[in-house]
């Protein structure tokens, strides 16, 4: 699949850059639009962007290996989840208020740290923001950034093969849970190992966050979000565990577990109709933006993975305001005459009435 770029460093700007646009195998000259090996090394990578030569083997798949501590420890959390929402009428309105803020800054540290910022490099954060969704993203406890990282980027180079960790050919319980449930396929592994990941090891608050991230989730998955409302207004301690801790982290995760199977599955595919993933405004809306998956996967380096800006998408209004006070930077965005050629080009047609 070829793809078209644009990089600006604001969410306005449009710029003027050079593309190739292949249709029919014919090379076709649009207008100055940016290639990849030109966007690649304005990001300093290429390991997010689809790989067409990438072979599956012939053969029988590998047989499935259970990992049954993680079947045994995620039954449990769900059941721990089920038990909390029947804490939520005897819960205060406080700590109802504090899990959703948990909620809220637990979930910014995977969609605008391990995923735009890390993953894909689609803006640049300073120091200080850095170390906050560090922070925030221990809190969401999906495992480390530089692990998040590795993953994501196979899933973008190898989507929907034996290569990406949550393939949803393989349905929709394999990648929405189940990849987590089983050991990974031999391909996933052979492939993260391949990834040049400099850029990750580069980054010191993310090492240090991998040599301390068992304590630092201990601390800011569980114990932080408990004892607050325990200590400051006297909520119980069971409840204030279940729902603030247990249930808030479930929550988060089934969020970004639809981003790998419900906007892989359902919805319509305006950009690319030749790709699997969907654009799924109900994903959007419990991942803070992260659901427009039909755009994201074709234009994977856009900061807002999405056209339309503040619309269902929580993450993209957190950048922008951490651009306004200065704590971000250089957000690479799409330009609206690349979308509609792109739109025009490959799209399901689904654009016109939508």
């Amino acid at each position: 699949l070829s793809k078209e770029f644009s990089s600006t460093s604001s969410t306005t700007a449009v710029g003027t850059v050079t593309s190739r646009v292949t249709r029919n195998g014919n090379a076709v000259m649009e207008k100055d639009l940016l290639n990849h090996e030109d966007l690649a090394g304005d990001r300093g990578m290429i390991d997010d962007l689809f790989d067409e030569t990438y072979r599956e083997k012939e053969g029988p798949k590998p047989p499935l290996r259970y990992v049954w501590r993680n079947i045994i420890l995620m039954s449990l959390l769900h059941l721990g989840a089920l038990f909390a929402l029947t804490l939520i009428p005897s819960a205060k309105i406080q700590t109802l208020a504090w899990a959703l803020l948990c909620f809220l800054v637990s979930a910014l540290g995977i969609t605008a740290g391990s995923h735009r910022l890390w993953s894909h490099r689609s803006y640049k954060a300073t120091l200080p923001l850095r170390i906050f969704l560090t922070i925030a993203n221990s809190m969401a406890f999906q495992n480390d950034i530089y692990e998040w990282v590795r993953d994501h980027r196979v899933h973008h180079k190898f989507s929907e093969t034996d290569a990406d960790p949550h393939n949803a050919m393989r349905g929709f319980f394999f990648s929405h849970i189940g990849w987590l449930l089983v050991r990974k396929h031999p391909d996933v592994i052979e492939k993260g190992q391949k990834l040049d990941l400099s850029d990750i090891k580069a980054d010191k608050v993310v090492m240090f966050q991998r040599r301390y991230y068992k304590p630092s989730v201990v601390l800011l998955c569980f114990t932080l979000p408990a004892v607050v409302p325990w200590y400051f207004w006297d909520e119980s301690i069971v409840t204030s565990f279940f729902i603030p801790a247990i249930l808030r982290y479930t929550i988060g995760l089934n969020a970004t577990w639809l981003v790998n199977s419900a906007a892989h599955m359902f919805g319509n595919r305006p950009y690319d109709q030749n790709i699997n993933p969907r654009e799924n405004p109900l994903v959007s809306l419990g991942a803070l933006g992260e659901g427009f998956h039909n755009y994201h996967h074709t234009f994977p380096y856009d900061y807002s993975t999405s056209e339309f800006g503040w619309r269902f998408n929580l993450t993209t209004a957190f950048i922008d305001l951490m651009c306004l006070l200065g704590l971000a930077s250089d957000r690479k965005k799409v330009s609206k005459e690349v979308i509609l050629a792109r739109k025009m080009r490959t799209g399901d047609g689904s654009h016109k009435s939508g």
